[in-house]
């Protein structure tokens, strides 16, 4: 069972993830409406089961809210995944959204990186902070032991270059999750 259920409580997030990388239910909760249908595009376009609640301090603002979800979700990728073996390991996808273009490429390396090109023309979309892209996904990498590229080419809508970049890691990390024939790791090494 490629699953997890990581429960995390902080002074500034209550947090509470179920995820299946075989598909499964979709809920999600995190305060943020943005957010949370960012989360659902990703969860939908990676074939991803995905329940999550959280209950942060919007009072202060989206950031911690945001970045603790991605530390979380990138806790139950690497939970799920297990030694690693038996997987496609990289995954690289394009999506276009409107006028937007947006790329990731990623590798499942426990070498976590993240390279982040996007500049967003609208700094927030509804109550989300455009910024909190990057942290989201650097948090998840690093979590998850992934090395990340996403790139936003063009676009003029900070809503459709946010969507694409979800969109297009979901895609990939699919890719990169689809178990193949061999039950090793992927790798020179013997282990990853």
């Amino acid at each position: 069972m490629r699953t997890a259920h990581i429960i995390r409580d902080t002074k500034e997030t209550s947090i509470d993830l179920e995820l299946s990388l075989d598909g499964g239910e979709v809920q999600i909760d995190t305060g943020i409406g943005f957010f949370d249908h960012m989360l659902n595009a990703f969860a939908v376009h990676g074939g991803f089961g995905l329940k999550l609640k959280v209950k942060g301090d919007l009072e202060v603002d989206c950031h911690h809210t945001i970045e603790d979800t991605g530390i979380v979700l990138g806790k139950a990728l690497r939970e799920a995944l297990g030694n690693k073996a038996g997987i496609a390991r990289f995954g690289s996808f394009y999506v276009p959204m409107d006028e937007a273009l947006g790329f990731c490429s990623l590798d499942i390396s426990e070498r976590p990186f993240l390279v982040f090109d996007a500049v967003f023309p609208e700094e927030r979309i509804g109550s989300y902070d455009s910024c909190m892209t990057e942290e989201f996904m650097r948090a998840a990498a690093f979590n998850a032991g992934i090395t990340l590229h996403l790139k936003c080419l063009y676009g003029k809508n900070s809503h459709h270059m946010t969507e694409a970049l979800y969109k297009a890691f979901a895609h990939a990390l699919r890719l990169a999750v689809m178990p193949t024939a061999d039950d090793k790791p992927l790798s020179t090494k013997g282990v990853l």
